[in-house]
Order: C-alpha cells, then sequence, then structure tokens
C-alpha cells in the first residue's frame, strides 16, 4: 500500500507551486487527514471592517488631529499633534501585523515543503 497522499494521476510528475500553497499544490482539502483547513473567502462585510480599520480609521483620527491643530489656540496645537501620532500609530500597527501575519504564512508554506520533501525525497518545485 503506497502510502504517498498525492491523487494517483499526480506521483511521479513535477509539482508546480501556485501562490505558495503546498497544500493546494497537492491536492489536499480540509477533508484530507493531517491537512490543515483553508481559510474561508472573506465576505464582504469583513473586507468593509478591515478597510474601515487599516485604513479610514486612521485618515480620520489624523485629519481630526490635523483640524484641532489648525483651528485650534495655540494651546491645542500639542493635543492636535498628539491625536496625529495616535492615528500614524494605528496605521503602523496595523502595518505591522499583516507584515507578521505574511511572516507566519511563509513559514506554513516552508513546513510544507519540508513534510513533502521529507515523504518523498525531492523538493517540490
Amino acid at each position: 500500500m503506497s502510502r504517498s497522499r498525492l491523487p494517483r494521476p499526480t506521483r511521479g510528475s513535477r509539482l508546480r507551486l501556485r501562490d505558495g500553497d503546498l497544500g493546494n499544490a497537492l491536492g489536499l482539502s480540509a477533508a484530507d487527514p493531517g491537512s490543515k483547513p483553508h481559510s474561508e473567502p472573506e465576505s464582504g462585510a469583513r473586507k468593509w471592517l478591515l478597510t474601515g480599520v487599516r485604513y479610514v480609521l486612521p485618515v480620520v483620527v489624523t485629519i481630526c488631529g490635523l483640524a484641532i491643530m489648525a483651528l485650534g489656540s495655540e494651546t491645542d496645537l500639542e493635543g492636535g499633534a498628539s491625536i496625529v501620532s495616535a492615528g500614524l500609530a494605528i496605521y503602523f500597527l496595523n502595518w505591522l501585523y499583516r507584515i507578521g501575519v505574511s511572516g507566519d504564512r511563509e513559514r506554513d508554506t516552508e513546513e510544507a515543503a519540508r513534510d513533502y520533501f521529507a515523504q518523498h525525497g525531492r523538493w517540490p518545485s
């Protein structure tokens, strides 16, 4: 009995990675034992929420800080500057989070490729 998790027609053929998804290239689905479940496609409401938190919220906070600085008195300059810096901090924290998540995806792809190499003796191409 063969221990390969590849479907029969693709055994021995060259493996091509598209979009860095080794599980998809191997033909694994969430129903296969030992495979990781794929993430659900994002719904429209979730996309809007992510866009709002990533881009709209920092822009609105920064614009409010600039408005306070422009329309306020001399003492409002410090408060407006701190609000502007809060808006920029929101944006950069979102950016850092996205960088961290993309690193996790790359590690998962590398781990799947190493598992494939250990099982089949060749690196997936």
